[in-house]
């Protein structure tokens, strides 16, 4: 079940000037952002054990984010 929600999408494309976005393009967004916070997650926490925490930190995931 997709954690972020499809007007997020749509407020994040007409932000950054869209003026107009399709369903598809919403959906596929939120695919691939979703997608890579995971990956940015999975080696944020692992940065996070190196330094013997269980809480993911700010600076966790500007390291997993190089």
């Amino acid at each position: 079940m997709p954690k972020l929600s499809l007007a997020a999408m749509s407020k994040l494309m007409k932000d950054s000037g869209a003026q107009r976005v399709s369903d598809s393009a919403k959906k596929k967004l939120r695919e691939i952002l979703e997608n890579k916070a995971k990956d940015i997650t999975n080696k944020a926490i692992k940065f996070a054990k190196y330094k013997g925490r269980s809480t993911i930190q700010g600076e966790d995931i500007e390291k997993a984010l190089r």
